[in-house]
């Protein structure tokens, strides 16, 4: 039947829960930051990973690559089961067990003994982190109203930037004092904390008509995920993506994909209802966070090496570099609503993506003695920039969909967020490799009785060349100039690549998303049954 409109109530989230509802946002950021700290941390330390034993664990380029995928990819391929099953089970009860898991990887992934072994332990902490993301969002989008969801959205992407800058300079004090496996332990006791506000303040919330779980799906996804960056990796590892081992796993990965969208379409229980992405303001901004972390992921990879190896910056001064960037997604993340407000979520976020790219071609003109200056600046851009295409496009994303379908809506905006970075790091980190290894290969050739061993060793990356050359001693030392040429070309080329991927992000936003005034096509809010068992549990 029809409710009257004066019947209907005009707080749509239960009383208990809206007077705490900053409060629970607190509690939130905080896992948030424990999941986002940990990778910004591992940027900073993967230069230590990288140098030999007892220091680190002598990782190579594309070792190193897979202890940033391994996480990614265990991640992404669960987001869809960890949001279906916040969805059914409860968001409150997922997100306490991702949090302990994340918590055991951690500690798992600081005793590694072996580039094999951080590998693995950090599939782990991918594993509990895929219950942490979207249940975060999906509880902020069941705790506010519609109209300060916006600000609680920002809010949340700004917190990204706080980790931005704890996490390289954390980062860097551990690696400075201790040993690179602390840059994992100091997670422990954020878990902790972050478990015990959780029980005491967040309230639960579920689907109160779940769907079935759709495991042939998840694992299509996986499979077609593993297979398609294994074969990027490969590609750049070999120097060769004509390989029959490179163009078959991604050939492979493609096809399951493939195989994963129709299997979606048919099935009745969709782990992602593809559905979603006949809406306008859904598709272009799940599309939009895609292709920008795809460029930020892959510049971030390659900006640590730049800073450290070639600039010799110490892994705290690295840190403190990024600073800018931090600094303006901070300050920017939160105040986005009222830009967007005025222009509209479409010229916003085309303005924001436009300025990634204009940030990444910056890069073009850094070399071995550029001002550091210039650095911070596009730094600073690229925050900025962040800060107007992430809190627009996830509201974008979560008000298209209804408030009780929130874990799964969040899913799948992390999932193609992990993806972007995923593939980006996969791809400009090979196009780095490959560009690097055609740089100085023949400057290696010219270095008299030169194992082979070592030689593919100093052909791996900037830092393989740099450990040759301190074993050769006097030696060593005419090697180390065309290392830095090498590396500033190879980096140049990529960040154009990561222009380009800017570039096509803004026209595809600057085309699908709807304008200012389009209404979302999903309402936003809850069912009744949904909202009294809310209150309920509250």
């Amino acid at each position: 039947m029809t409710i009257p409109a004066g019947d209907i109530p005009a707080r749509q989230v239960p009383e208990a829960v809206h007077r705490r509802r900053w409060a629970v946002l607190a509690v939130l950021l905080f896992s948030l930051l424990v999941v986002v700290l940990d990778n910004s941390i591992l940027n900073v330390a993967m230069k230590t990973i990288a140098s030999p034993a007892p220091t680190g664990l002598g990782a190579t380029q594309s070792q190193l690559e897979w202890a940033i995928n391994s996480y990614t990819l265990v991640f992404a391929g669960i987001l869809f089961t960890a949001g279906l099953l916040g969805d059914r089970l409860g968001r409150k009860k997922v997100l306490l067990f991702g949090m302990t898991v994340f918590g055991i990887g951690s500690v798992l992934s600081a005793m590694a003994g072996s580039p094999g072994e951080l590998i693995a332990f950090r599939a782990v902490m991918g594993f509990g982190g895929a219950f942490v993301m979207p249940a975060t969002l999906a509880i902020i989008m069941n705790v506010f109203e519609r109209d300060e969801q916006p600000k609680a959205v920002g809010i949340w992407a700004g917190a990204v930037g706080l980790a931005i800058a704890i996490g390289p300079i954390t980062g860097g004090l551990l690696i400075d004092h201790f040993w690179w496996g602390s840059v994992f332990l100091v997670n422990v006791p954020i878990v902790i904390c972050g478990l015990v506000a959780m029980v005491a303040l967040v309230p639960d919330s579920k689907d109160p008509r779940p769907g079935r779980l759709d495991p042939v799906g998840v694992l299509l996804s996986v499979v077609g995920l593993v297979l398609l960056v294994y074969g990027i990796i490969k590609g750049g590892q070999l120097a060769d993506f004509t390989d029959p081992e490179v163009y078959g796993t991604v050939g492979g990965g493609l096809l399951v994909i493939v195989a994963f969208v129709l299997y979606e379409r048919r099935t009745d229980h969709p782990a992602l209802d593809v559905r979603y992405f006949r809406k306008p303001a859904f598709s272009a901004a799940v599309s939009s966070i895609s292709l920008v972390f795809f460029a930020l992921m892959g510049v971030s990879f390659f900006s640590v090496f730049y800073t450290q190896s070639v600039r010799g910056y110490s892994p705290l001064e690295s840190g403190m570099l990024m600073l800018p960037l931090a600094a303006a997604q901070m300050f920017f993340a939160p105040r986005a609503r009222h830009v967007v407000a005025r222009f509209g979520a479409r010229a916003v976020c085309c303005a924001g993506m436009l300025l990634v790219a204009l940030s990444m071609s910056g890069f073009l003109l850094l070399d071995a003695d550029t001002p550091i200056w210039v650095l911070e600046v596009l730094f600073f851009v690229q925050g900025t920039a962040m800060a107007h295409v992430m809190p627009p496009a996830t509201v974008s994303i979560m008000q298209s969909l209804p408030r009780e379908k929130a874990g799964s809506g969040s899913a799948v905006n992390n999932t193609f967020r992990q993806i972007g970075g995923a593939l980006g790091v996969a791809v400009l980190g090979s196009l780095l490799s490959t560009t690097y290894r055609d740089g100085i290969a023949g400057r290696l050739d010219a270095v008299p009785g030169l194992p082979d061993s070592a030689r593919h060793a100093a052909g791996e990356s900037i830092e393989g060349t740099l450990a040759v050359a301190e074993r050769l001693g006097p030696a060593g030392k005419a090697l180390v100039g065309p290392a830095d040429d090498a590396f500033l070309h190879a980096m140049h080329v990529t960040a154009l690549g990561a222009t380009v991927v800017a570039a096509l992000g803004a026209l595809v936003v600057g085309i699908f998303l709807p304008g200012k005034g389009a209404t979302p096509a999903g309402p936003g809010t809850g069912r009744p049954a949904e909202r009294q068992q809310a209150g309920a549990e509250a």
